[in-house]
């Protein structure tokens, strides 16, 4: 059974994710529409894997014995004034939810709540994983620069990753 200080946090990150999925969700739209498919398609599969994290969640909850709540939603930015700043927003919004976890994971231990501390272990890897991928980005777009060849390449670049496994929700 869930304390209910760990069902409010585990709640509270329940809407983070969710959040997070539309957030990338307007990202992927916003690439689509400014011609980049290759980015639009990476983030529309990473908008769906926030979706698979906030699924995992509301299934632990509940399985716990306490009551998974879907959140209303707040409506994401969805216009952008470049690639860059799609992905510095990515990067920025990715280390939110890393403070976001260890907090959660900082509450069951406080709470000696080693089943949920242990379920959260998999949040904290992810978010290494997460926060190294939007890094990467960001590095290889400050390579590129205002080269229209190369975020051509990029784009097309994109297009051909392939999510790492392991996110089966």
């Amino acid at each position: 059974m869930l304390v209910e200080r760990i069902e409010t946090a585990l709640n509270a990150q329940i809407k983070i994710e969710a959040e997070s999925s539309q957030f990338y969700l307007a990202m992927a739209s916003w690439a689509e529409s400014e011609g980049m498919n290759g980015t639009a398609k990476f983030l529309y599969l990473h908008s769906d894997e926030e979706r698979e994290h906030m699924l995992k969640l509301v299934k632990f909850v509940n399985e716990r014995g306490g009551q998974a709540i879907i959140p209303a939603l707040s409506q994401p930015t969805s216009n952008f004034d470049s690639l860059n700043q799609v992905f510095e927003k990515l990067l920025s919004h990715e280390e939110f939810v890393t403070q976001s976890i260890n907090e959660l994971v900082h509450i069951c231990f406080e709470e000696k709540d080693y089943t949920t501390q242990n379920f959260m272990q998999w949040y904290v890897s992810e978010q290494i994983e997460e926060e190294a991928l939007a890094r990467t980005i960001l590095d290889k777009l400050n390579m590129i620069g205002n080269d229209k060849g190369g975020l051509y390449l990029f784009d097309r670049d994109l297009e051909m990753f392939v999510p790492h496994e392991g996110d089966e929700g």
